[in-house]
């Protein structure tokens, strides 16, 4: 039997959301060449369809990488949530986006306003992948990560620049088969093994000790170097804290293409809207996650 191909594409944008938009823009254009491509107010239908009314007429960003690749991040200013710690609680916990040299990039960043996390430091499963982590002052997670070996056959993308673009998006929940099986339902996406695998970033963040595993897996979106990781948190994690009507801090929404939302049977938080990238309609998923859908046919 042929499988099914995925219903989802590729990323396109990835949210994080932030007490200050001014002071993102400098961050990750002088320090990751990304460089503003849009910016104004939130459209109040477009924060409706994301469940974040009073996210409307609030200053957003979009910026892009050097490289031109038409995935982006975008920046949407919210009220600060002071309790609000990275990769402690549900929903969407890291942004990775593939780089030309990791530890090229540690010695730049070092220097930086963003948090050292870990690495550089190879994937223990997969050698010839090398990653060091970075928090921004946001709370937003960045995984750096290259293809030290056979770019041609890699699975990772081609970077493109210094710093390319989103290729895995990092979701964490109570219960990893119910990610999983949300995500491999709704999509079509093929399950993969979960396995048990220590984190010490997570664990640092989470104030376990090092060492302590945690169940995860991935999930391949229909093209070449997009894919989601499913991370299964413990009891000691929960929702994330959010001001009322607002989008949550940090991670806040994953925007992936799909060819039709006709073909989405699942509860769209409201009709789909227009954007500048296509017809967009926004669900909720197992852990509390927020995904964008967006059109893009072939």
């Amino acid at each position: 039997m042929t499988k099914a191909t995925p219903k989802l594409k590729r990323f396109k944008i990835a949210t994080i959301a932030v007490p200050d938009v001014d002071a993102i823009e400098p961050l990750y254009n002088d320090w990751l060449g990304y460089a503003v491509v849009e910016r104004g107010t939130v459209p109040n239908d477009l924060a409706a369809s994301w469940g974040a009314p009073k996210s409307g007429g609030r200053p957003y960003i979009v910026m892009q990488p050097e490289s031109g690749t038409d995935v982006f991040i975008r920046a949407v200013e919210i009220d600060p949530v002071p309790e609000y710690k990275a990769m402690t609680t549900w929903g969407w916990n890291a942004i990775e986006i593939i780089c030309d040299d990791p530890d090229a990039a540690y010695d730049k960043l070092i220097d930086s306003p963003f948090t050292h996390l870990g690495g550089p430091a190879g994937l223990t499963n997969y050698p010839s992948i090398r990653a060091t982590q970075f928090k921004g002052v946001a709370e937003d997670v960045l995984y750096l990560t290259a293809e030290t070996g056979d770019r041609t056959n890699s699975l990772l993308p081609r970077p493109g620049a210094f710093v390319g673009r989103i290729f895995i998006m990092v979701v964490a929940g109570p219960d990893i088969q119910a990610l999983q099986d949300f995500y491999a339902d709704a999509f079509d996406m093929e399950r993969g093994p979960i396995r048990n695998s220590p984190v010490d970033l997570i664990n640092v963040a989470q104030g376990l000790p090092l060492g302590s595993e945690r169940p995860l897996t991935t999930l391949r979106l229909a093209q070449h170097g997009n894919l989601f990781e499913l991370d299964g948190y413990g009891d000691h994690t929960g929702p994330r804290s959010n001001n009322d009507g607002q989008l949550p801090p940090g991670v806040a929404i994953t925007s992936v293409t799909t060819e039709n939302l006709d073909d989405i049977d699942l509860d769209f938080i409201t009709e789909p809207v227009a954007t500048p990238y296509g017809r967009a309609a926004t669900v909720i998923g197992p852990a509390g996650e927020l995904l964008e859908l967006i059109e893009e046919p072939t």
